[in-house]
């Protein structure tokens, strides 16, 4: 490994890390029963700079320090399919709207049905159908989402979030120079 990828995965690494901590604090101190729109915040946020699987990761890191404060196995499954699909559909299309549709199906339609078996199977929980977890996840991750989408659109339009993308992209271009 050179010594320009290493740091360019070290900055990558550290952003992961304090998106991940600060989605973890606005949740504890943000908290509506059964949503946690700050997490779909900032998943938004992660998607668009870090690309699908570092905003996966912050996802996941924020889930599982929420779980280890209390809360249920849905803070990790509510969590970790918006920021794939999310993620992949802006990487593909380079669409800051397709970023937070992808969050909005991720987490309001995946994340609400891997949720069903996953709380009956650890908690016990027997709801009526599958579909139960939906009408929570899904307005969570609309209004969250929306929030981390308009930071962007803000970002964008002052210019930074060029100089954000190249600040941590900077070595991949490198390369192709090369």
């Amino acid at each position: 490994m050179n010594r320009e990828h290493g740091t360019i995965t070290t900055r990558k690494m550290v952003f992961t890390a304090m998106l991940a901590c600060l989605s973890f604090v606005l949740c504890t101190f943000v908290y509506f029963p059964a949503m946690a729109p700050f997490q779909h915040f900032i998943d938004v946020i992660a998607e668009i700079i870090l690309g699908p699987w570092y905003a996966f990761a912050a996802a996941l890191i924020c889930g599982v320090m929420r779980m280890m404060s209390g809360r249920t196995i849905q803070a990790v499954m509510g969590a970790i399919f918006g920021p794939i699909v999310g993620g992949l559909l802006y990487r593909r299309t380079k669409n800051i709207w397709l970023a937070w549709l992808g969050e909005v199906i991720g987490t309001g339609f995946c994340g609400a049905m891997a949720s069903y078996p996953l709380m009956k199977l650890f908690y016990g929980l027997d709801v009526i159908n599958p579909f139960y977890y939906i009408p929570y996840y899904t307005p969570s991750a609309v209004v969250g989402g929306g929030m981390g989408l308009a930071v962007i659109l803000i970002l964008k339009r002052s210019g930074m979030l060029r100089v954000i993308l190249e600040t941590l992209e900077e070595e991949r271009s490198r390369r192709t120079i090369r």
